[in-house]
Parts: C-alpha cells; structure tokens; sequence
C-alpha cells in the first residue's frame, strides 16, 4: 500500500498508471472510514485497474461552529481497509500542502448547491468542490466513486464536472445502511445509545414516504407532512422533496425526485434520503 503526501508525486504515480494504459479509480474520504466508504472502493477495485483512496479532513468544509476538531481520525484503521478492499495507493496530503500561506482560490457552485444543506451550511460546498476540484487534479481519475447518502454533494460534484469540462466520470453508488436502517456515516460515532434509537426517525421516515410513493402518492405536501410527522421528536433541519438533477424543490413526484432530510439528534448533525423514479407507463 502506497501512501502519497503531495500532489506532484500524486500526478507523477497517475502519469505512470495512464502511460500503462490502466484506468484510475478514485475514493475521495475524509477518513474515518466504514462500510459505506469500503462499498465504493470495492466498486472501484471491480471497474479500475488502478485505484486511489484520498484521506484528507478538509478544513474548507467546516464552519467554525462545527466538529472539525472532534472528526475522529482514525488513519491506521483506515489504511487496513483501504488495503482490504484493494486500493493501490492513499493520497493524504497536509493541510498546508493543500492549503498554503496565502491560498485564495476556491470553487462556487451556484444554484444547486444553495438549498437544504446550503442554505444551513452556507460555506460547504465551496470547500466540497475546491477540495474536490484540488484531489481531481492530483489524482487524475478517470472515475470518481461518491455515496447517494450525500446526494446535493454528488449533484454539485456532477455539475463542477460538467461545467468545468472535466473527463472525469461520476459514479454514485446507493446508501450503505445498518440492519437497523440508518444510514451509515462517521459521525455516527458521536450518538449515544439512546440517540441512535431516536436518529432512527430519519430513515423510517423516508421509507414511509417511500411507500406511499410506490403506492401512487404525487402530491409533494402530503409526502412532507407524513415525513415531518415520523420525525417530530428530533430537531429538524429540514425536509425537502427536490428534483434530481437541479435539487429544485418540486410540488408533484415525477421523473427522479430526492426526498431529503437533515435533523439535529443530540450533538449530532445527521442526513438521509431516498430516490424515486416515477414508473414509465406500460
């Protein structure tokens, strides 16, 4: 297992592996990881002959409200598993090696980024897509593996891509979840017992209301209001049905929707959501 710290030697082990003619696969992670991360990195391990996990805790993402200094940093576990599911090589860069004395260039992503974790998160996504548009341009993937659990991140993500004429193809892979159904995340190491049995409203939930849609139910207020109704006794952030592509909110089900939640349970800030593809007509 190949550990890299800076960026020219990232470039100079991804020159090498397309000289060879061998397709990179990339994992972007903030470390900490688990089975949702494994689940990507399998994937790229499947499709590409070459496969890079990042391992950066990116400072640009969080406010100075947030849990940037309790993050759990876990690297040893995380190189085992990278390992395991047959990574090549982890790019962990410094925080100084990304972000020098004097940095002042950052990436804005404009309108799909603005809603539900934008609008309470508004300096997020910047740091997503800076990071994301640094780690591209070391890494040099020809395909970039990304969980559903973060789906305005995956939009964003997707439309930087396009916008900015990177050759680089997403790959969005489904949420990765608990037996008991919560969506798998590092920061759900934070929970207590008793809030993880509560956290447990978000994806029961969502599951509900996915029912409901599968039964014929369109009308976007009604679905919001079951939904807010499952989660009543957990700090809501916010509930949203949006489009899914432009993450516009939308009043009817048709085409792909994304039902997003956010809720606060305890300390911990969580997110959750479902797609939904309305059937085409026999």
């Amino acid at each position: 297992m190949k550990v890299i710290r800076t960026a020219p030697e990232m470039r100079a082990w991804s020159f090498e592996q397309r000289r060879q003619g061998r397709s990179i696969g990339f994992v972007p992670t903030m470390g900490a990881l688990h089975e949702g991360h494994a689940s990507l990195m399998r994937a790229a391990a499947e499709r590409d002959d070459a496969r890079v996990v990042s391992i950066f805790l990116n400072p640009a993402q969080f406010a100075p409200t947030e849990d940037l200094d309790r993050y759990p940093r876990t690297f040893d576990a995380d190189k085992a598993i990278a390992e395991a599911t047959g990574m090549e090589a982890i790019y962990a860069p410094t925080g100084s090696g990304m972000y020098p004395e004097g940095y002042a260039t950052y990436v804005n992503v404009d309108h799909v980024s603005e809603g539900l974790c934008g609008a309470s998160r508004p300096t997020f996504f910047r740091g997503v897509a800076t990071v994301v548009a640094k780690l591209f341009n070391a890494v040099l993937p020809h395909r970039a593996y990304f969980g559903q659990k973060d789906a305005q991140q995956c939009a964003v993500i997707k439309r930087m891509v396009r916008d900015l004429d990177m050759d680089i193809e997403i790959v969005e892979m489904p949420i990765v979840r608990d037996p008991d159904g919560l969506a798998m995340s590092s920061r759900n190491a934070y929970l207590s017992a008793a809030d993880r049995t509560r956290a447990l409203a978000l994806s029961r939930s969502l599951f509900a209301a996915q029912a409901m849609m599968e039964a014929g139910e369109r009308d976007a207020g009604v679905l919001l209001a079951a939904v807010r109704e499952g989660m009543a006794d957990i700090d809501i952030d916010y509930v949203e049905l949006v489009d899914g592509d432009d993450f516009d909110p939308v009043d009817r089900v048709a085409g792909t929707v994304v039902l997003a939640v956010a809720a606060r349970v305890g300390e911990t800030r969580l997110i959750d959501n479902i797609k939904y593809t309305v059937p085409a007509k026999a």
